[in-house]
């Protein structure tokens, strides 16, 4: 796998450092500039070749990784005008890696079968570090053969990869893995807006709770924002947390499924996304939350 040519779309906090490591680990690979120029020039430095459309990418390459906010930039990147079914040919990888909702994962890897294509989902579970450090966690959706094809190229940026099941799996195992940890955010924030109520500082909290069976490393990250006030800690946004979040309530109406927790969770990130703070990062919903409660957040 590693003579394929390899195309990458999505070169954003994720997407440049997976990018970096396909192209360090000896793939040939092709971006295209998306919202950051800067990630573009970056790569062509270090060899990377550039095209101008997903399109031109198709015909290009034999593998795609897509790394974009969600569903309808897939889409825009597989349907739209010179998008990559335009200039798609039959044995053509396009491996989504984006936190995309399943329903429409499902419909555009069945078009995409009929020009001869497959697509994969491969969500990514980490941060930016690990995926610069090619440390990061693979969901992986897709037919068991096509999985086998590309894993070695999944290997290049993930340390850790699960074959969930077949294509559409990965998503939704994605947006559950997603509730569980946007949920830690949202109870992390009220426990210590509770904390600080009652007398409990936030150096005491951690003090209990990084000592316990409840530390994760999605803790380790949130805290390290609310103790050290390292806004770069975990550079994930309120605005992604809260579609993950609208995806998750899809897909649970579609499942029939009661999702009180769900709901609750989302609402708490829709609120700060509607007060303007959307372009913030989640562990700081812990100051949102303070606020919320009449408290100062530390500075």
């Amino acid at each position: 796998m590693a003579t394929k040519r390899v195309g990458f779309i999505g070169l954003g906090y994720m997407g440049e450092g997976m990018a970096t490591n396909l192209l360090v680990k000896g793939n040939a690979l092709t971006v295209m500039a998306n919202r950051r120029r800067e990630a573009v020039d970056r790569l062509v430095a270090l060899g990377a070749n550039e095209v101008g459309t997903a399109e031109e990418m198709a015909r290009e390459c034999d593998v795609i990784f897509l790394c974009v906010t969600g569903s309808p930039e897939v889409e825009a990147l597989i349907e739209g005008t010179g998008g990559i079914l335009a200039g798609a040919r039959p044995g053509l990888v396009v491996i989504d890696t984006s936190t995309a909702e399943p329903t429409s994962t499902v419909r555009l890897a069945a078009r995409l079968e009929a020009a001869g294509v497959h697509l994969v989902d491969a969500p990514l579970g980490g941060t930016p570090a690990g995926a610069a450090a090619g440390t990061l966690q693979a969901l992986v959706g897709a037919d068991p053969a096509v999985f086998e094809q590309v894993k070695p190229l999944i290997a290049c940026w993930a340390a850790t990869i699960v074959h969930v099941g077949p294509v559409g799996a990965g998503h939704k195992m994605k947006l559950i893995n997603n509730f569980l940890s946007l949920g830690y955010a949202a109870l992390y924030s009220e426990a210590l807006a509770l904390g600080d109520k009652v007398g409990i500082s936030a150096e005491t909290f951690h003090s209990v709770i990084g000592q316990g069976r409840m530390r994760c490393g999605f803790y380790d990250t949130f805290m390290t924002y609310v103790i050290t006030r390292d806004e770069n800690a975990h550079r994930f946004t309120i605005s992604n947390a809260y579609k993950d979040l609208r995806y998750l309530g899809s897909m649970a109406d579609a499942a029939g499924v009661v999702d009180p927790l769900g709901s609750a969770v989302k609402n708490q990130f829709a609120a700060m996304a509607a007060a303007g703070e959307a372009e913030k990062y989640v562990p700081m919903l812990a100051d949102f939350v303070a606020k919320q409660n009449g408290l100062e957040p530390k500075s």
